[in-house]
């Protein structure tokens, strides 16, 4: 294909007609269609329906160790699901991990609170300190801002390259600057580029040396099990091990759940870190809970039974969500390689597609989308504050829709770049 920024006035002019008219005809078409969020698909939930069968009135309820699940007791988690989160995490021991409710993020959330309130390790805690700052890799994860946000943390953006965030700035401000206190991580298939931390960002994470005693790197693996393709699966250091290597055991909290896995509202999920660190934890959630859902927890571990029961079922997730990011692609590659408007990557596992438009459209692609019928994750929330300075990035969420309705909104969209990238590069030309 010709390259747009290669096209006349008049050709633009020409292609603009064409594109108008046919952005009419999909507004015609009365969509109604949402790709906003990473949400797994009904087909995904289906399949998985019978882990609501493996307990029923007449089940044992007692762990191996003969605690029963009913009752109250073990704060952070049956031995068994801590077993278990440890192995999908890749943490060596299950000590170092605390299984609570159902989301990862309220982990995260009251990891921050706590921080801001009680401190880390004894240190005085954010709230009573003049400036408190995280870095926070971008494009990134909405809620992981909006969480930082929301406590008045200045939030600071660090550019991300295919083997992660730019290890010279990030170890620059954290060494440089005593407020800066944590840095959010989604290590594997991150959210929204797919990308996976190299080995080497994965050490010197490990070996940062922050000017903040109680600074912490908050490592969500959310996507640690989340593969598209058995045979081209991206791997990533044991950070707790790193960390511990590098004399500094207490530097990472990482996170997990099983939001994707099983259930997204009724999973489990998990906290590992140093025994210091959950100790400290443990002092605030025995005020806050006497425990958390221990019968969810038994029923995962009855129904997975292990980690390899976990790889096995994700590959049937695989079998339903590769063909989508598939189709996304293809669609991506046909319309508009060599036009020379747009970039995206091709993840290898994760729930999205990160794509680049030119500077200054994503906004007016996102809303043209939403004329016609589509819903996109806005433009700008990849970026702390809401704020994408380039104004290009868009987050592609291929799992929720089935594959007619991703067909449909693909076409759309790749429409839409294309209109609004010629009316970009006509204002240009004005």
């Amino acid at each position: 294909m010709k390259s747009y920024k290669d096209l006349s006035k008049e050709e633009l002019l020409q292609l603009q007609a064409a594109l108008e008219a046919e952005y009419e005809d999909a507004k015609s078409k009365g969509l109604n269609l949402d790709m906003s969020r990473g949400k797994p698909a009904a087909s995904q939930f289906d399949m998985e329906m019978d882990i609501m069968d493996v307990l029923n009135s007449s089940s044992d309820y007692k762990t191996a160790a003969g605690m029963d699940c009913r009752n109250y007791g073990l704060v952070d988690g049956i031995p068994e699901a801590k077993k278990l989160m440890a192995d999908m995490m890749g943490v060596a021991n299950a000590d170092n991990v605390i299984v609570c409710g159902n989301a990862s993020l309220s982990i995260m959330y009251d990891t921050i609170s706590r921080s801001m309130t009680h401190g880390v390790l004894g240190s005085t805690p954010w709230c009573k300190l003049g400036k408190v700052k995280f870095l926070c890799p971008a494009p990134g994860y909405d809620r992981h801002f909006s969480v930082t946000e929301h406590f008045g943390i200045e939030m600071i953006t660090v550019p991300m390259t295919p083997q992660g965030p730019d290890m010279d700035i990030v170890e620059k401000l954290v060494s440089e600057d005593e407020a800066v206190k944590g840095i959010w991580c989604v290590p594997k298939y991150s959210n929204p580029q797919g990308y996976s931390y190299s080995e080497e960002t994965v050490k010197r994470f490990a070996a940062l040396k922050p000017a903040a005693k109680d600074f912490r790197i908050f490592w969500d693996n959310a996507y640690v099990v989340h593969h598209l393709y058995e045979e081209k699966q991206d791997h990533i250091l044991d950070i707790l091990a790193e960390c511990e290597k590098a004399g500094n055991p207490h530097i990472v909290y990482e996170f997990c759940s099983t939001s994707k896995v099983s259930f997204a509202g009724a999973g489990i999920a998990a906290i590992a870190s140093s025994k210091e660190n959950l100790d400290d934890m443990r002092k605030s959630m025995t005020m806050q809970t006497i425990g958390y859902d221990k019968i969810n927890q038994l029923r995962h571990v009855r129904y997975f039974k292990d980690f390899d029961g976990i790889e096995a079922h994700m590959k049937k997730h695989a079998q339903i969500i590769r063909p989508k990011f598939e189709a996304v692609l293809k669609v991506l590659e046909c319309e508009l390689s060599g036009l020379e408007i747009a970039q995206w990557t091709e993840p290898k596992g994760g729930y999205f597609i990160s794509f680049e438009a030119l500077n200054g459209c994503a906004k007016k692609i996102v809303a043209k989308c939403k004329e016609a019928g589509v819903v996109l994750t806005g433009a700008g929330a990849t970026f702390p504050y809401g704020k994408d300075p380039g104004d290009s990035n868009i987050r592609l969420a291929p799992t929720f829709p089935t594959p007619e309705e991703l067909r449909a909104a693909t076409d759309l969209f790749v429409l839409c770049v294309k209109l609004v990238s010629v009316e970009m590069l006509l204002a240009q030309q004005a």
